[in-house]
């Protein structure tokens, strides 16, 4: 299952980011270090469902199917609040860097409105992108001590040989040997000469490793817009969702009690009966939404499997007659797989046995035999075939 970090400095709305996604019950409040220790929830991320299109009634198994959406479960973890120095252990910054080991991504929740400091004090016009750099740096640099300490004083390994000092952050080979051709190092002999070029490395290595979406939380609030545009300018629109996190979760906890009809990611919501308070608080919610397209926590999820983590999804099945398994399920799983991805790939992802007698795979859709390196497509149905 994916693993999502949900980081970012105390006071600025993440674990608020986090139950709003989740729908977990966590300590939230307007003063630093609320969250001691991780919490772990599970989010959904969003896909097509084949059903409509293939005009069945589907029967999900490891996910849920909602009106032809198809949620795929992923693991987030609300991680300590970070501080500057964490890699050096100040504040909960070893309890932060090591929650952050098993996340393929980040999302970071920062206080767009500029109303809080990096310790989360308030202060007045305060510059989110300060946030940012804190972040990338404190696990650059964390990572940096990691490599310096494994390599010892010779500053000389290999790609596997740095891959597997890396591997509790897990982190693979291919992404050690991408960060040595983006900084166009040989990657049979890594060889640092100082301190500069192991930071330099590790901080590639972070951008590939642990990818970082920017979630500019507390939209609501004045100068939130203006610091939003800023943010887009400074790190790419496509890093960056516009998000009102308080929002999202006053809509969870509405839906649950019956006064609205809402369904998480959309832009909006119907008002099924609230008093005049209620009423009025929701109206409030209504027109940021209206402002930002959304509450953008949804969006947030979605776009770090799909956009930051270049994931697709894929449904294998058993019976391409019927698009079941073999207990009758119709279209029962769907699996979240890096694109580029082959049914070789998806077998793995499934079980060992599957990819160890592959024969072929059946490309449903297009009706046709396909062999171990054909490459997948977003929503594929794939029956695996395999020998005795």
């Amino acid at each position: 299952m994916l693993d999502i970090g949900i980081c970012g400095k105390p006071n600025s709305g993440k674990s608020t980011f986090f139950s709003a996604a989740t729908t977990v019950d966590v300590p939230i409040a307007n003063y630093p270090f609320t969250t001691i220790k991780a919490n772990r929830g599970m989010a959904y991320v969003r896909s097509v469902c084949p059903c409509t299109k293939m005009g069945v009634k589907c029967n999900p198994r490891n996910s849920k199917c909602v009106d032809g959406t198809r949620l795929v479960p992923t693991t987030v973890i609300d991680v300590a609040g970070l501080v500057p120095g964490a890699h050096e252990g100040k504040g909960l910054g070893n309890k932060f860097l090591d929650d952050l080991r098993n996340a393929s991504a980040i999302i970071q929740v920062v206080d767009a409105s500029g109303t809080t400091d990096l310790e989360g004090k308030v202060v007045e016009n305060f510059e989110p992108r300060k946030e940012v750099e804190m972040l990338e740096e404190e696990i650059s640099y964390w990572m940096a001590d990691i490599i310096k300490r494994g390599i010892g004083p010779r500053r000389t390994t290999d790609a596997e040989g740095l891959a597997a000092l890396m591997s509790g952050l897990g982190i693979a080979k291919w992404q050690v040997v991408s960060a040595c051709n983006a900084l166009e190092r040989e990657h049979d002999v890594i060889e640092f000469e100082n301190d500069a070029e192991i930071q330099a490395f590790a901080k590639e290595l972070r951008r590939i490793a642990k990818p970082i979406l920017l979630a500019a939380n507390k939209m609501d609030l004045p100068g939130a817009r203006r610091n939003f545009d800023e943010l887009s300018k400074e790190f790419g629109a496509e890093r960056v969702i516009a998000c009102y996190a308080d929002g999202e979760l006053a809509l969870r906890r509405a839906e649950k009690a019956g006064l609205i009809k809402y369904v998480p990611g959309a832009a909006e919501f119907e008002i099924l009966g609230a008093d005049a308070r209620r009423g009025a608080a929701l109206e409030k919610i209504k027109a940021t939404m209206k402002s930002i397209g959304g509450t953008g926590v949804q969006e947030a999820i979605d776009k770090t499997a799909f956009g930051l983590l270049g994931l697709i999804t894929v449904y294998p099945v058993e019976d391409e007659a019927r698009l079941a398994d073999h207990h009758g399920n119709i279209l029962p799983d769907a699996f979240l797989i890096k694109e580029g991805s082959t049914p070789l790939d998806l077998a793995r992802e499934i079980h060992t046995d599957l990819a160890e007698k592959f024969i072929c795979a059946i490309d449903v859709k297009k009706g046709m035999e396909v062999g171990k390196d054909h490459v997948l497509t977003d929503g594929d149905i794939i029956r695996i075939v395999k020998g005795r």
